[in-house]
């Protein structure tokens, strides 16, 4: 297609309105409702002109973006009003846009006029395609738009050309994770360290963090672990022309085995306060003479017509809204549903304290003295509070500190126990692996015991980057002995990056001759001197089926990882011996058979 064709084929999707908008939802995790709708552009579909990178690429060549976005904006305020969608309106807009001479201030406002939809409803997203030399500028046109009661966010974050230094300029109230950083998170240890980054920033910052690009249920469970609470992607809902409005059909069901293995306690059973729930119709008086009798009653969740929690009342904010005059009796008899506060936190049971911690660390607007609702399976359960959450967790961390290996700080021998006992109970089809570092003595008493420790460090590390927190655990047993769960597809493809890894690492630590030589020599355990390879490792595996967890406990278990580890070291170089938990079970637990 030639300049000139495309340049005609923009002219005409302009002049003839012919732009489709669809939306893709924004889920808050944390509320089970969805917050909002990004609103994407495509061109017709039987333009070449159809893809929105094509659209834009030529709109930005003919030095017409910002006519463009206005239409697309317009198309987007139109079919969002038609809808009467939920939530926010996440419009995109190009810093470019905003600089051009073209650009006009307060089209948006007037176009959100015209199809009645407050300004507090939209958030402007910036997407950054080209660099941006005039911040000042930018950061002027920002202001004007926030001073018209719009939120700003600011997109692909990691991916633009100065988003770093846009997000400290402009102070955005969203921030979007780059996709890039999403894609495998739950297999990629530098992407996790950079999202929990973010997080951070965000929480300094007091901005809210949202990660789109989301296609993988493991992508989601590593994120919610984090404490992401805001997600997008194709796991939760295509961009669509009429998209869901119910995030708890979009929402995959929580799966108790998906709780992490070196979370403690399976589910928020300590949390939970049997309160009673009222229905959304319920009138304000009625709420108003159950919390007069009842004066520890801090908070009512609110019910719809399925039993499912839609609100929440708290005593403080229901007293603040009747303190105004005449307010008791405007209200006496409506819904409760008038004054009901609809941005609460729900968490399901089966999450764990960590979890839930997480989620409320993330939630700027949660209150240290308000409770939370706990659901079973979508549906009402009661309240938690969230000075109790507090507390507990400051209890865990004594107790995590407390059996904490002191050099490498990975979960000790009691956490460990626990672990095997949680997979046990969770009947979790999973791979036990005993690793241990071959030539670990003899390297330590040619090198010392600082070096040693500098390599036993350095295993933890590599250990760390192999596992998937959602899912894996890795403690440290004591010495150079570590214990590795992971999960069951490809544990053996994981253990080889993990000796490449380790083995590449430990490279630092030699002396040139004895890496020119690939051994060392120093005394054995009989005091003779003796040549050893460098560093490797030898991993006893225990492949434990879902079948064999009734027949075994976590002792038993871990006596099977120990022997296999036994067997490995017989072997020179690195080894890894595997025991089939059937197999070794079905016979007898005295007469294991190893498979290598």
């Amino acid at each position: 297609m030639t300049t000139t064709e495309q340049l005609s084929a923009l002219s005409s999707i302009l002049t003839q309105s012919g732009l489709h908008s669809l939306f893709q939802p924004i889920i808050s995790l944390s509320e089970r409702r969805i917050l909002g709708y990004e609103a994407l552009t495509r061109g017709p579909s039987n333009s070449p002109l159809h893809s929105p990178i094509a659209l834009f690429a030529v709109a930005r060549q003919a030095g017409r973006l910002s006519e463009l976005e206005i239409a697309c904006r317009q198309s987007a305020c139109r079919r969002f009003n038609e809808q009467q969608l939920p939530g926010k309106l996440f419009l995109n807009v190009s810093p470019e846009s905003l600089l051009e001479a073209a650009h006009q201030p307060g089209r948006t406002l007037q176009l959100l006029q015209d199809f009645g939809i407050p300004p507090s409803q939209v958030v402007i997203e910036l997407t950054e395609q080209t660099p941006i030399d005039d911040f000042q500028l930018l950061q002027t046109a920002l202001h004007h738009y926030r001073a018209m009661g719009f939120s700003i966010a600011l997109d692909d974050l990691g991916a633009g050309y100065s988003s770093l230094r846009l997000w400290s300029e402009l102070r955005p109230d969203y921030v979007k994770i780059d996709r890039h950083f999403i894609d495998g998170i739950h297999q990629d240890a530098l992407k996790r360290e950079f999202v929990g980054s973010i997080l951070q920033i965000a929480k300094a910052s007091r901005a809210q963090v949202i990660a789109e690009g989301i296609e993988l249920p493991e992508e989601l469970a590593v994120l919610t672990e984090m404490g992401v609470d805001l997600v997008q992607g194709y796991l939760l809902g295509r961009p669509q022309e009429h998209p869901p409005r119910d995030a708890r059909a979009l929402m995959p069901k929580h799966d108790s085995s998906s709780v992490a293995l070196n979370d403690e306690g399976s589910d928020l059973s300590a949390l939970l306060n049997d309160q009673p729930a009222v229905p959304r119709d319920t009138p304000t008086a009625t709420v108003l003479e159950a919390f007069r009798r009842q004066a520890n009653l801090n908070s009512l969740a609110v019910l719809d017509e399925q039993g499912q929690p839609c609100g929440i009342v708290h005593r403080h904010s229901l007293s603040d809204a009747l303190l105004k005059p005449f307010a008791t009796d405007l209200f006496a008899r409506k819904p409760i549903s008038r004054l009901m506060n609809d941005d609460f936190l729900a968490v399901e049971m089966s999450q764990s304290l960590q979890q839930v911690s997480r989620l409320i660390t993330s939630r700027a607007r949660q209150r240290i003295e308000e409770d939370f609702i706990i659901t079973l399976n979508g549906g009402y359960l009661g309240l938690g509070r969230v000075i109790d959450v507090l507390k507990l967790i400051t209890e865990l961390k004594i107790q995590q500190a407390r059996y904490a290996n002191p050099l490498t700080l990975l979960p000790g021998n009691v956490p460990i126990q626990q672990c095997l006992t949680r997979l046990l109970q969770q009947g979790r089809e999973s791979v036990i692996c005993y690793v241990d570092i071959d030539s670990f003595k003899p390297f330590n008493d040619i090198y010392g015991y600082g070096r040693g420790d500098e390599v036993l460090l350095c295993l933890a590390q590599c250990l760390n980057e192999r596992v998937d927190p959602t899912r894996d655990f890795v403690g440290h047993i004591g010495g150079d002995d570590f214990l590795l769960v992971l999960g069951p597809e490809d544990w053996r493809k994981r253990l080889n990056q993990l000796l490449d890894d380790f083995q590449s690492q430990c490279r630092r630590f030699y002396r040139p001759e004895h890496l020119e030589a690939g051994c060392f020599i120093a005394p054995n355990r009989q005091g003779v001197r003796q040549e050893f390879p460098l560093l490797s490792l030898s991993i006893g595996v225990v492949h434990l089926h879902p079948e064999a967890c009734a027949q075994l406990d976590a002792s038993q278990l871990a006596e099977m990882a120990s022997q296999a580890k036994h067997h490995a070291k017989n072997v020179p170089g690195y080894s890894v011996h595997v025991i089939d938990s059937l197999t070794a079970t079905d016979i007898h637990q005295s007469q294991l058979i190893g498979q290598r």
